[in-house]
């Protein structure tokens, strides 16, 4: 029995989380995260805007100087009346396979992985995240994620491109990108001009490997992704905002700061320039098959040896059991109702710092007893995601 053993055990093997939010110094906010117009700069206007909101997290923001002892870190309700929070991460470590099960504490030693809603005006600048060869030379994780495009946040609008580019098109030369990189602090190197666009649908998703360079679009976006958080940016210019040099060479050891040659073997290039990217990657909505009629579970990201997320909709004014062979955090999208024992609902409008009722974190032995899930509005259906790591066998394998 751990420290935290009566908390999961008062929510019925269920937590109550609290709203992650992150500032970027860079791009501008799309303003859909459901934060109170006045709250976006609520960490300083030196920090930058709030762009995303972590999910499920037990990985801190790699936001350089001046980030906060627990940015990015996700927090429990513990107690309602007092507003008692406590780390999520605190209390992963300490009931470890009581909560995500023994084969992720045995082979991680932690939930490995969170998710995220990022939400930017502006696409985001061509970049990549490290394959584990060269994230290991720096102490840190790779970084492979998946995207979904939910309609419930993107009803609004769409920002000002609402394109992703990935990696380059199979024409493109490793010298032209190397040439590119040389550019950098020199001028305009106009690197998507080497990459291939793709609009984006929403309801749909897509999978980027470590080492893909990338620069997604300008909607909101889930994004389950592996334990890390740092990037090369290879692109100089991004829609006029200039990219500071540094962004290039973060993620570098000291010794190969700004070798070139280096930077470029941060690139899975083959996997960069393959023809069948899209066919490959791309992710339309797979049906689960479910016996309750008044449920729909639809898997959003799959097919990979990292992440899985599930889109799941309950019926107006009816009750199910959802049931999982594996933990997963929760983000309510749409509608309102109970899980479990708590109340649920997706938020309209939220200031810093508040609570709300839209994330929750459930146990493995809670996923696999069911969760009953009452969606109480007579007309809407009650929308959530669900967010795991690699140990789902239900997980589809293939596109």
């Amino acid at each position: 029995m751990g420290k935290y053993s009566e908390l999961l055990k008062k929510g019925k093997g269920i937590l109550h989380l609290v709203p992650t939010w992150v500032p970027r110094p860079f791009n501008e906010p799309g303003r859909r995260l459901r934060l109170h117009p006045d709250d976006y700069y609520a960490y300083g206007m030196e920090r930058g805007g709030i762009c995303e909101r972590w999910i499920g997290s037990v990985a801190k923001a790699k936001n350089g100087e001046g980030t906060t002892e627990f940015e990015g870190l996700s927090f429990v309700l513990a107690d309602r009346k007092t507003n008692e929070r406590v780390l999520l991460k605190d209390v992963i470590e300490d009931l470890g396979a009581e909560i995500i099960g023994d084969e992720l504490y045995r082979k991680y030693g932690t939930w490995p992985t969170y998710t995220k809603f990022f939400d930017y005006d502006k696409p985001l600048f061509h970049h990549l995240h490290l394959m584990k060869k060269d994230a290991e030379m720096i102490g840190e994780l790779e970084k492979p994620e998946a995207y979904y495009f939910p309609v419930q946040y993107n009803c609004s609008q769409l920002g000002r491109l609402p394109l992703t580019y990935y990696g380059f098109d199979p024409s493109t030369t490793k010298e032209q990108v190397k040439e590119a990189i040389r550019n950098f602090t020199i001028k305009d190197n106009r690197l998507t001009e080497l990459s291939r666009a793709y609009r984006i649908k929403i309801g749909t998703g897509w999978f980027t490997p470590a080492g893909v360079i990338h620069a997604p679009a300008s909607v909101v976006t889930y994004e389950p992704q592996w334990n890390a958080d740092g990037n090369t940016i290879m692109e100089n210019l991004t829609m006029g905002e200039v990219n500071a040099e540094h962004f290039l060479t973060d993620c570098q050891p000291e010794d190969q700061k700004g070798d070139v040659e280096a930077l470029f073997r941060q690139l899975n290039w083959e996997e960069c320039t393959r023809p069948d990217y899209k066919e490959k990657y791309y992710r339309e909505p797979k049906i689960k098959e479910n016996e309750q009629e008044n449920v729909t579970e639809k898997w959003v990201a799959y097919a990979n040896d990292y992440v899985a997320a599930k889109e799941v909709s309950i019926a107006p004014g009816t009750t199910a059991v959802i049931t999982d062979p594996a933990c997963y955090s929760i983000i309510v999208t749409q509608g309102h109702g109970k899980i479990a024992d708590f109340k649920c609902e997706a938020p309209d409008l939220l200031r810093f710092g508040q609570n709300s009722a839209d994330e929750f974190f459930v146990s493995e032995p809670a996923a696999k007893a069911g969760v009953v899930i009452e969606n109480h509005s007579d007309y809407e259906p009650l929308v959530f995601l669900q967010h795991f790591a690699n140990n789902n066998p239900e997980v589809p394998t293939e596109v």
